[in-house]
């Protein structure tokens, strides 16, 4: 993920599980609002999860050695060489092969402390290494 840029890091919110992103979508996002986390079921794969009421859907996105793409049984997508223009290329439309719900609105993590209205909100990003 080091060759991303600003789009995926300010929308990549790690390893958060499936009902904490809808929580999140739910209470700080609306119609088109999406972010970026690991897969909790595929090592080194992300899950794009788009809030699309009243569903959040959630597309997992694998790496092959000639780029990203997302997942989709049976469909040969584009492939991408990062998550940066993957995202891009669905938001604009460019992609297409897969019926997803607009992107419009990137879920920013430096940005739900100000959206929260007063009332206390915590994020926290785990890490799967340790530093001691």
């Amino acid at each position: 993920m080091e060759r991303e840029g600003v789009l995926v890091w300010s929308i990549y919110y790690g390893r958060i599980g499936s009902e904490a992103t809808e929580r999140l979508l739910e209470r700080f996002g609306h119609d088109g609002s999406f972010l970026l986390r690991d897969s909790e079921t595929v090592q080194g794969a992300y899950c794009l999860c788009v809030r699309k009421a009243p569903y959040v859907h959630t597309f997992r996105l694998v790496h092959s050695t000639d780029g990203w793409c997302l997942q989709d049984s049976g469909v040969r997508l584009h492939r991408f060489r990062t998550l940066e223009t993957l995202i891009e290329s669905y938001r604009t439309g460019a992609a297409s092969g897969v019926s997803l719900p607009p992107l419009t609105h990137p879920l920013d993590k430096t940005q739900l402390q100000y959206s929260s209205s007063g009332e206390e909100f915590v994020y926290m990003e785990t890490c799967s290494s340790s530093v001691y």
